[in-house]
């Protein structure tokens, strides 16, 4: 078998935690399969660098920060690959220009456009374990890159992908992927094995286990993804095509968000047109746009509600004002804005096949007196954005009435 297995901050976060990495990874090796490692940034190293460069810069998306931050990983690759060699194994370590792993030109959020996997099927070829920078790349000009947040699973899936990998071992500081986050509801039930789409789902609404480009990359070129812990050697949980038996459990999961933003437009003309113009600058300046809602007005105006990330809220309305002051007001007296929300989801494949989902969800919501201010849904999700203060209550309240703390088997349904 040819394994990949990623390691996040806190499996490198010092000397002793690469020796055990080392240590993992020989043992794989010892049981005849090809091993590549992806490795991040030590744990703090990359809000450390980060830190230096806005002493001397506001804007975190410069090509000049990339080339700061990256070096993070370099330190990385360099002492794993030295672990291994001291532990009695051969390694050599690669950098995102000599794997080669080809960006766009997106700094502090590129997307991968290949992956040159020669170098690495070489080292492998030679008996030794390849150790790979993750969460970096460069572009078609050189220019060193960066993946954004969570970027070495990305990485780590996209090597698996581009040297069809048989599995892509995520390892972390949790042993897998929980029916909801194990601090806020303490009898949260690891998932044995969950679908690219649920975890996909789970990932864009608040899960933090997986980066969301990651899962999707892992969908599309079939990659099986197993995240575990990097201080057991129990197994975790198997992010796979969806099988039979998944659409058994009507709600596999739930998420909560509390780092988006409530943008309200009020007065806007009810015309055919007027819901692209006010987006169009949004998404030219990469703001993504999540819940929207229009409401019409007896006096023939509109509303619309919309959701951003909370840290792009001022920068959201500050160019609806410059783009559209003839909707929204010169001086944006047409715009409200709140901060003080939580978006709580249940995601499940088994919904497609239950009917039922929202009307339980609303009631358990409603049993706590918890008010709904927006709605959205999928086939397989349906997401609330209520006041942030009843957000754990609110998870709590949807994990028990949904039954999640129980085996899948004993769960009652709707």
């Amino acid at each position: 078998m040819l394994v990949v297995q990623k390691y996040g901050g806190t499996s490198v976060g010092s000397i002793e935690r690469m020796q055990k990495v080392a240590e993992r990874c020989l043992a794989t090796a010892r049981q005849g399969h090809q091993v590549a490692v992806v490795v991040s940034a030590m744990s703090g190293e990359t809000n450390r660098l980060l830190d230096l460069t806005r002493q001397l810069h506001d804007d975190p998306n410069d090509r000049e920060v990339d080339v700061i931050v990256s070096t993070g990983e370099q330190v990385s690759v360099g002492l794993v690959a030295l672990a291994i060699r001291k532990a009695g194994g051969k390694a050599r370590s690669f950098l995102g220009h000599q794997c080669k792993i080809v960006t766009d030109s997106s700094f502090a959020r590129a997307r991968i456009v290949s992956i040159d996997g020669q170098p690495i099927r070489d080292a492998l070829a030679a008996g030794e374990i390849a150790v790979i920078a993750g969460f970096q790349g460069v572009d078609e000009s050189g220019n060193i890159t960066t993946l954004g947040r969570g970027g070495s699973d990305t990485t780590g899936v996209a090597i698996a992908a581009a040297l069809k990998a048989d599995v892509c071992e995520i390892y972390t500081d949790v042993d897998g992927v929980y029916t909801t986050d194990p601090r806020d509801v303490p009898n949260a039930r690891k998932i044995d094995r969950i679908s690219y789409e649920e975890m996909l789902e789970l990932a864009s609404l608040g899960a933090k286990v997986l980066q969301i480009r990651s899962v999707e990359m892992g969908m599309r070129h079939g990659v099986p993804i197993h995240v575990r812990s990097s201080f057991s050697d129990a197994q975790g949980t198997w992010v796979v095509p969806e099988e039979t038996d998944m659409e058994k459990v009507v709600v596999a999961g739930v998420t909560v968000a509390k780092d988006e933003s409530k943008i309200i437009c009020e007065d806007l003309p009810d015309t055919s047109g007027v819901a692209g113009k006010l987006f169009a600058p949004l998404a030219e300046q990469n703001i993504s746009v999540d819940m929207i809602v229009q409401n019409q007005a007896y006096d023939g105006t509109t509303d619309l509600t919309f959701t951003v990330p909370r840290g792009d809220r001022k920068r959201a309305v500050d160019i609806l004002k410059a783009s559209v002051p003839d909707l929204v007001g010169k001086n944006g007296e047409r715009i409200q804005s709140d901060d003080e929300i939580a978006k709580v989801s249940v995601v499940g494949v088994g919904m497609r096949s239950h009917a039922g989902v929202a009307k339980t969800m609303f009631q358990l919501l409603a049993n706590e007196n918890i008010n709904i201010q927006l709605i959205s849904t999928s086939e397989i999700k349906i997401s609330c954005v209520i006041a942030r203060k009843y957000a754990e209550l609110a998870v709590r309240a949807l994990h028990d009435g949904f039954g999640l703390s129980l085996p899948p088997s004993e769960r009652t349904g709707l």
